[in-house]
């Protein structure tokens, strides 16, 4: 098979020829799995080949001018939608992590006046070039970070008034969360009809759970982010390609809504978490989802031997693979702290005991 087929074919709960493959990653196991295979740092395409990843993205880049200026007496950046942004390092590498929480207090006037981007501003012209170039792989317009409510909430307004937000039905936090999502569906809108038929699936996400239990409730995300939820969908839907959601932590309790929204494959699928064993969700949704996910970034991939990733890599295929409708992927991104032989044996051991 194809790459393209044989993602296709598991997004429909088939068996494909072998398990897909995607591969996602921070800056510092990234830099190291190039120089193990004697890469340029910027050859992200030959990593992915390297890797044998299934899975390519369509971007479409923005062309407008800059909204937020950067704050580099502090280095912090500022991005296209206000997110401000700061360089954390630890002892394997850093990470850009969220700060300022510009729009924490801020009202309808000040939200209703804060610059977003256009969807004008992106340039769609390569969007049937570049699925042409990658026609052989599955391509999938959009990524984690499209219709996510709270996580692109909280960016602005920090975690806890976004939550607040979201209870209340606070009037500044909705009129942002609608003002986001709008942009980013005509993003998306817009690059569906460039790429001409050629893309093959949409990714959203919506992180909905802790390590422990829900985020939030049920009947707060039927009443408050589903709806929302629903308008990515049906745009998905309105081209005929199928939809996969990211979610991290505890998020099972949200999958019978997902199939009733017409959603066809979950990801992430953090082990670790409550009621996300890989032996729960095949036994409860094996036949109405599709997986994408499953080995963690915080389990032997990170902290254990080449050995025990191989055994872990190798049970975790043992019991989402019967009957198809799995693909191998990390939990999230491969995180700095896993060592470069532990993810070269991940990849090994889906090579290898993941053909059907």
């Amino acid at each position: 098979m194809t790459s393209k087929e044989r993602v296709l074919t598991a997004f429909v709960r088939n068996k494909p020829d072998r398990v897909p493959v995607n591969y996602m990653a921070n800056s510092e196991i990234d830099r190291r799995l190039k120089e193990h295979f004697g890469l340029r740092l910027d050859d992200a395409e030959g990593l992915r080949q390297a890797l044998g990843v299934d899975f390519r993205g369509v971007l479409v880049p923005y062309r407008g001018q800059k909204l937020h200026a950067d704050i580099p007496e502090r280095g912090v950046k500022v991005d296209d939608w206000g997110i401000h942004r700061r360089w954390v390092e630890h002892e394997t590498g850093g990470y850009w992590d969220y700060c300022d929480f510009s729009l924490r207090d801020a009202g309808e006037e000040q939200i209703a006046a804060w610059p977003l981007p256009s969807p004008d501003d992106f340039d769609y012209s390569q969007a049937a070039n570049d699925c042409e170039r990658d026609r052989k792989y599955a391509i999938y317009a959009g990524s984690t970070g499209q219709a996510d409510v709270i996580n692109k909430g909280g960016m602005l307004r920090g975690t806890e008034q976004s939550l607040i937000d979201l209870i209340t039905e606070d009037k500044a936090g909705m009129l942002l969360t609608h003002r986001r999502t709008n942009v980013q569906l005509d993003i998306l809108r817009r690059t569906l009809e460039a790429a001409v038929g050629a893309i093959d699936f949409l990714w959203m996400g919506e992180d909905l759970g802790t390590q422990i239990a829900p985020l939030i409730s049920l009947e707060l995300y039927r009443k408050t982010i589903r709806p929302i939820h629903q308008r990515f969908v049906d745009l998905a839907k309105s081209f005929d390609i199928p939809v996969m959601i990211h979610s991290c932590g505890s998020s099972s309790w949200a999958y019978e809504d997902f199939v009733e929204m017409g959603i066809a494959v979950v990801d992430t699928l953090q082990p670790e978490a409550k009621e996300m064993a890989p032996e729960y969700l095949k036994r409860r949704f094996g036949g109405r989802l599709a997986f994408h996910g499953c080995i963690s970034t915080a389990g032997p991939v990170a902290t254990g031997t080449v050995q025990q990733t191989i055994a872990y890599c190798r049970k975790t295929l043992e019991i989402m693979m019967p009957g198809g409708g799995y693909c191998f992927a990390p939990t999230h991104q491969l995180q700095d702290n896993s060592p470069t032989e532990n993810v070269l044996a991940m990849y090994d051991t889906a090579r290898l005991y993941g053909k059907y």
